[in-house]
């Protein structure tokens, strides 16, 4: 069933400042059958969304306009700017000439670490290391993660098999990826939605620290492949195990196997190939 798209233009409030809805529609042509039809499609907007600590400007990430506070916190965790949510201490989204600015008010001993790694070009959709102004920047010492008992290899599969029904902005324009989290049976608590695949994973562990959601009390699923970045991030948070829909790339097992993460790809129904620490699995 389509999602209300009343419901998703303007989340978040963000329509009182003008800013752009997450869906539009847009005027297209369908061909089908040989034939030609006019027709009002559904699409996924993409904006620019400027992050700023403490007045100075970091980066320019390309993003779905939903969410954004959990976006900004989790960027801020997972890229390491910050070491836990206290030391975020506002989180402010506004106009910003064409796209929207978050502005952050962080610790005094935060500012020296993001001034050191301040970024230089805008990240792409696609990019999640996108500006980082050396290899040692990207490739930052593995945090190790510890996890409680294994889980059922059936609670994966569960997990992804419900994130269809959990996409509001997929079903309606696809294009958009998500990032779930599930507890340890596989039942799926958390979505966040974005045109990029490292700002949905962003924006659930964003909103998981901002609840103060222990890592060890369930996974993370994400509709795309399993790159170096996103293991980071999910090992940044603490979360044992992390299951995507596609593959993995070599960096990426590496990066797990270093950190004691479980890594899983190819998760398709009671099918999935397991990379790393399969004992975390039963």
């Amino acid at each position: 069933m389509k999602p209300d798209l009343d419901q998703l233009r303007h989340p978040l409030g963000l329509h009182q400042l003008g800013y752009a809805a997450p869906l539009l529609e847009h005027a297209a042509t369908r061909w089908e059958g040989g034939q030609a039809t006019p027709s009002r499609e559904v699409v996924a907007e993409e904006v620019p969304v400027a992050i700023a600590y403490n007045g100075l400007a970091h980066v320019v990430m390309m993003a779905t306009p939903s969410d954004l506070e959990d976006f900004g916190l989790g960027f801020s965790l997972t890229e390491e700017l910050v070491r836990t949510r206290a030391d975020v201490r506002s989180i402010e989204a506004v106009r910003y000439s064409r796209g929207i600015e978050l502005q952050l008010t962080v610790s005094e001993a935060c500012e020296a670490e993001i001034q050191a790694r301040n970024r230089r070009l805008t990240g792409r959709t696609g990019c999640g290391i996108c500006g980082a102004g050396s290899v040692e920047s990207v490739l930052r010492p593995v945090r190790r993660v510890e996890a409680p008992g294994p889980v059922a290899a059936s609670a994966v599969g569960r997990a992804l098999q419900q994130l269809p029904q959990l996409q509001p902005l997929n079903s309606a324009a696809g294009a958009v990826h998500a990032a779930a989290w599930a507890d340890r049976e596989g039942n799926v608590a958390l979505v966040r939605e974005d045109v990029g695949r490292h700002n949905a994973l962003d924006k659930l562990i964003g909103a998981l620290a901002g609840a103060g959601t222990d890592p060890a009390d369930g996974f993370i699923v994400v509709t795309s492949r399993a790159s170096f970045e996103m293991v980071q991030k999910a090992t940044v948070f603490g979360v044992p195990l992390l299951a995507a829909i596609s593959g993995a790339t070599g960096l990426a097992i590496r990066v797990a196997e270093e950190a004691g993460l479980t890594l899983a790809g190819f998760v398709r129904g009671d099918r999935l190939t397991v990379y790393t620490r399969p004992d975390r699995l039963r």
